[in-house]
């Protein structure tokens, strides 16, 4: 079976770095191409257009508005979901202000700003100052790049609300989340697990939003487990 992985924004491949191996063990792995678009549903087609027929999705942060909107298109496509430090709504009011910041920061030509401004919401605080973990967060920001850090920016300020559609995922789902995440909360998972019939928490103890790089021995064996079953 095939893998599909894709992450959020900032984010490269390498964000699935420690747990590629591992899945190449026992599948194909599949990383979603989410620079080009400047909207979910662009990225979802996209990501639809290069998979198999049929496969497993596992998706992180940003990954996870797209993985709901493939849910919404073509679900019969998935066999199982893994959803990693995501959220089903859409952006409020206090959320778009803080992206236009962003984005003018960027316009501003001030995009290495924007990198470390977002750092401390990223890792667990007790990472906030492990270079070599922080050497890799910049350098999957830079690899992105402004421009295509702006279409993303635009495509999750414009995404859908997710929670309605949720009832409708009938596949096995998996809901990953570090407990010390600075983005998404406890609430969030609680969402999206009484939202999807059968879904299965997992909390990661000691870790921010980073699971994959901040536990990737734990998360890791956390998705071959369930890509397993």
């Amino acid at each position: 079976m095939t893998v599909v992985l894709v992450t959020g924004q900032l984010l490269t491949d390498e964000v699935w770095a420690p747990q590629a191996p591992a899945l190449r063990e026992r599948h194909e792995v599949v990383f979603a191409d989410h620079t080009r678009d400047d909207t979910i549903g662009g990225m979802a087609e996209r990501l639809l257009a290069a998979a198999p027929e049929r496969f497993d999705l596992v998706a992180q942060a940003m990954g996870g508005f797209v993985a709901f909107e493939v849910m919404r298109r073509q679900p019969e496509r998935v066999t199982s979901l893994a959803l990693l430090a995501t959220l089903a709504p859409n952006d409020g009011p206090a959320q778009t202000e803080r992206r236009q910041g962003y984005i003018r920061l960027v316009e501003s030509g001030r995009f290495d700003d924007v990198v470390e401004e977002r750092i401390p919401i990223l890792v667990h605080p007790a990472r906030r100052e492990d270079e070599p973990l922080l050497s890799v967060v910049r350098r999957m920001a830079a690899e992105t790049g402004a421009e295509t850090f702006l279409r993303q920016q635009r495509a999750i300020m414009a995404r859908a609300d997710s929670r309605p559609t949720l009832a409708g995922i009938a596949c096995p789902t998996l809901v990953l989340w570090g407990r010390q995440d600075g983005i998404t909360t406890e609430g969030h998972q609680s969402e999206i697990v009484s939202g999807i019939p059968g879904a299965r928490l997992e909390v990661v103890e000691d870790c921010g939003h980073l699971a994959t790089l901040e536990k990737p021995v734990t998360v890791t064996q956390l998705l071959t487990d369930w890509l397993a079953g």
